[in-house]
């Protein structure tokens, strides 16, 4: 089975940009701590626009990814992030063989 290439990108609504940051540094470090199946989870700011962030993650399988959107640091994130951003945009990607 092919790993499993995810880009999301968080969207963070005007005022809260220290405070979802500082969620998104939770988020990072409990999924490299806490994931098992979790090859690349790599946090980046947009240098174009300050209150724009996008994770940039490779998982060995789909199982692995659905396991890591049930734990509970990914849920406490979830939550803590709600109403706080602008858009949540997440990409599945599958590497293509040439």
């Amino acid at each position: 089975m092919k790993n499993i290439v995810i880009v999301a990108t968080v969207k963070v609504k005007d005022g809260f940009k220290d405070e979802v940051y500082s969620e998104l540094l939770k988020l990072h470090e409990a999924t490299h701590k806490h994931d098992e199946g979790c090859i690349q989870y790599d946090l980046h700011k947009n240098l174009d626009d300050e209150n724009s962030f996008t994770f940039v993650e490779t998982w060995e399988n789909p199982e692995f990814l659905s396991a890591h959107e049930k734990k509970e640091h990914f849920i406490t994130f979830v939550s803590k992030i709600e109403n706080k951003i602008d858009g949540l945009t997440i990409n599945k990607l599958e590497k293509v063989d040439n």
